[in-house]
Formats: structure tokens, C-alpha cells, sequence
């Protein structure tokens, strides 16, 4: 089971009991008020690991408002008017997986915030009562993107925003046709970024569809599909960040592991831009401390527009892109494509992924104009190129990204996976 800022994970019925779900339940009560919003994805454990979040909230005194199945930025919205939420997901992981993920003051916990609740004792004794609840947020993502003419494919994955999409895409005024489209039943696995999407891909292309739309089952991860081939995250972020400026917006946060485009593509347009640790709830606390107002993780094309949502909202970033007209996605996925970026993983225990890192800057020193430490280790080799190591919140890895020039980002991954390789077998 991983701990972290992304939430609690494991595989349900090992690691992940009930038990668990309602310790850890029970000491979020200690700091989600008088009331909280429940939601969970399509996962098979979802309805019963929902039944014991329900149940020991409100042992603790915490009224529930249960949103049912419902996508992950559906849930960080409802929870600003409630104050508190647990959403059910295990995001991209296998499905058998399943995990909880905590929402304060409409956003995640910070790593200090995290450690105060591990540390404190299960809340209990209370009555709290349970409601059902609604939620506006497909109305409201209409209303803050304005409507198009594009045509495209959704595939929710069987996942929680099956009906959302479809009901978005009616309301921007776009013809959509939708795969994978209901609750539970998908043909493709729960992770967009590892599948081939062949049945979207080629619906793309047959159709003649400007875009193809895949998310993975609590709707926070996207993958757009163009022409029939993926894009990269890195372009998709890049689209959604034009589209930012095009809405006026100055000041940006994205990850440490993000693509050098979208730098350059921000200041050449005299924005500012500031970079964060990876992860949602590290880039979220850096765009309130920099007043920013949009942004995101190119890793996973984690768009962010903090005063609509403090989450990755893949459904904002498929709404936010397809209303981008021709010539300005042309452009942009032509100046991406100056870059290649690789991001795989080291297989790695846990235990060890500290005295790996520490490894590290000793044998990156020689060939980096620059090492920026805390996030694991990054390396500038120039002003093309970086390589980024760090161990994984959510896996028994450790995380390897590279960017360069495109032809040059495979013997760089090539180099640094090894070295990776190499300090882990040392340590063993």
C-alpha cells in the first residue's frame, strides 16, 4: 500500500482492506468538519469500500453527502462548497486496485497536512447523517471554456465520467461520438498513457474527427488522440496552456518533469511561469503561493485552472483544447515537436528509493551544467536537455524522465536508466 499526497493505494482485499479504509477514514474525519462529499469510480471494490468511508465519517460526528459515481474534478468541486471530500479511485492503476484520495478547502492534502493526520488518533463517536448529492460541474466547465465546432471522439474507459463527457461536448455545441461509454464494461484497459487506444485511433481516423478524447476511470488523466496517432503529455499540456493564454491568463506552475516547450512557449508570449515538485497537490500549493492561474503537470497532461479547480481536470483539458481553432493546434504541436521526452521507471523497493537518490548527484556531476535538488535529482545538461530521477509516491519504482532534441532523447534516458540501475544494485 503507498501513502502519499496522491492519496492512499493498494490492491483491495491485500493490502487495501476494510480495516484500512476505515482507519484511514477515520483520521481524515479529524480534519474534514461537519461535513464531507463522498464520490468513488467504477471500480468493482468501489461500492463497498464507499459504504465504509460513509459509515465511519459519520461515526465521527461528519455528515456525508454521497455523490455517487462521479469523476475525480467533480468531486474537488462539489467538496468547495462542503469543505471536506474522499474520492473512491485508484486513478490509472490496474483495477483491481482501488485506494481513497482526501480533499480540504477544495483541493488536496499538502505534505505537511498529510503528516498531521497520519499522526493524530481515528476520530469516532458521533452521528452523522448521509444525503444524496447533485453536482453542477459539467454546467460549469460550459460556461468557463464557451462553446465550438470541433468534432470528436470520447472514450471514458468504462470509467466515472461515462455521461459526463457526452453531456459536456452536447452543452460546447460539438458533434461527439462516444466508445467505452458505460459504467464498468471497457474494452481497453483503466491507463490511457499505456494503451494503444486502437479502437479510438482508428475511429478518429475513419470519421475524419478533429480529436479523440480517452480518460481513465476517475476522469483526472487524458489522452489526446489526433489524426489517429496519441499525442505526447507534453503536447497536450502545450495545447491547453495556448488556450490559457488565449483566455488571458499571465501566470503559470508546472511541474519540475514538464516539457521545455511549454517554457518557451509562455515567455515568448510574455508570461510568467514557476515550477513546482511533482505532483497535483506540490503544483496546486505553488500556483496559491505564486497567485497563478493555470498550469499543471505535463507528465501526465495534468491541466489545473486553479479558481475553477484545484485538480488535474481531464475533462476541462479535453473541453479547454477542442475549442482551439486549426491553425493554433497546428502551431503548437509543430513548436513541440522540436522535443522528445521519455518517462519510464526502475523497478525499485520503497525502502531503498532514498539511499538511491542520494546516490545520484555524485554521478551526475560531471555531465550537468546544473543539479536541482528536492524532487528527487534533476539534471540540466543544456538548454535542450534534462533528466529528472525520482522515487514514485504511488509505485515500487523509481521515475525516470528525460527531454532533448527529438533523436537525442534515447541515448539520454539509455544513460541515465543505467546509472539508475547501477546505484540501486550497489545499495542492494
Amino acid at each position: 500500500m503507498k501513502v502519499s499526497i496522491s492519496g492512499v493505494r493498494g490492491i483491495y482485499g491485500q493490502d487495501l482492506t476494510l480495516n484500512e479504509v476505515s482507519r484511514f477514514s477515520s483520521l481524515f474525519a479529524g480534519v474534514a468538519g461537519e461535513k464531507c462529499i463522498v464520490a468513488r469510480d467504477t471500480r468493482p471494490s468501489g461500492r463497498i469500500i464507499s459504504q465504509v468511508v460513509s459509515a465511519s465519517l459519520m461515526s465521527a460526528g461528519v455528515n456525508v453527502y454521497n455523490l455517487g459515481v462521479a469523476p475525480t474534478p467533480a468531486a474537488f468541486r462539489e467538496a468547495r462548497k462542503y469543505g471536506a471530500g474522499v474520492m473512491i479511485t485508484a486513478s490509472h492503476n490496474p483495477l483491481e486496485w482501488n485506494g481513497l484520495k482526501f480533499i480540504v478547502q477544495g483541493r488536496g492534502l499538502f505534505e505537511e497536512e498529510l503528516a498531521r493526520m497520519l499522526a493524530s488518533q481515528p476520530a469516532a463517536g458521533g452521528f452523522g447523517t448521509e444525503h444524496d448529492a447533485g453536482t453542477a460541474y459539467v454546467d460549469d466547465v460550459a460556461a468557463l471554456i464557451g462553446s465550438g465546432g470541433a468534432k470528436v471522439a470520447i472514450d471514458c474507459g468504462g470509467g466515472a465520467s461515462c455521461g459526463y463527457a457526452e453531456q459536456l461536448f452536447k452543452k460546447l455545441g460539438m458533434k461527439c461520438i462516444s466508445i467505452n461509454g458505460v459504467p464498468g464494461i471497457s474494452s481497453r484497459g483503466p491507463d490511457p498513457t499505456a494503451d494503444e487506444l486502437a479502437d479510438l485511433r482508428s475511429l478518429v481516423k475513419s470519421s475524419n474527427l478533429d480529436f479523440g478524447f480517452a480518460l481513465d476511470p476517475d476522469g483526472d488523466r487524458l489522452v489526446v488522440v489526433k489524426d489517429g496517432q496519441k499525442l505526447s503529455p507534453d503536447s497536450t499540456m502545450l495545447l491547453c496552456i495556448a488556450r490559457a493564454v488565449e483566455m488571458g491568463v499571465k501566470n503559470f506552475v508546472s511541474s519540475i518533469d514538464s516539457s521545455v516547450a511549454i517554457d518557451r512557449y509562455v515567455k515568448n508570449r510574455g508570461g510568467r511561469i514557476e515550477h513546482s515538485k511533482v505532483g497535483e497537490a506540490n503544483v496546486v500549493k505553488k500556483m496559491l503561493e505564486t497567485g497563478a492561474e493555470a498550469g499543471g503537470e505535463g507528465s501526465s497532461a495534468g491541466f489545473i485552472m486553479p479558481k475553477f479547480n484545484m485538480c488535474r481536470d481531464g475533462l476541462l483539458a479535453a473541453g479547454t483544447i477542442a475549442t482551439l481553432d486549426k491553425k493554433m493546434v497546428a502551431d503548437c504541436l509543430a513548436f513541440a515537436s522540436q522535443f522528445s521526452q521519455i518517462r519510464s521507471k526502475v523497478p525499485a523497493d520503497s525502502s531503498l528509493h532514498a539511499k538511491v537518490i542520494e546516490k545520484l548527484p555524485d554521478m551526475l556531476k560531471a555531465e550537468s551544467a546544473e543539479l536541482i535538488m528536492g524532487d528527487g535529482v534533476k539534471a540540466i545538461i543544456d538548454d535542450d536537455s534534462w533528466a529528472l530521477v525520482r522515487p514514485s509516491n504511488t509505485e515500487h519504482a523509481i521515475r525516470v524522465s528525460v527531454e532533448s532534441k527529438a533523436g537525442r532523447a534515447e541515448s539520454l534516458f539509455k544513460k541515465m536508466s543505467e546509472k539508475v540501475q547501477r546505484a540501486y544494485d550497489e545499495i542492494k
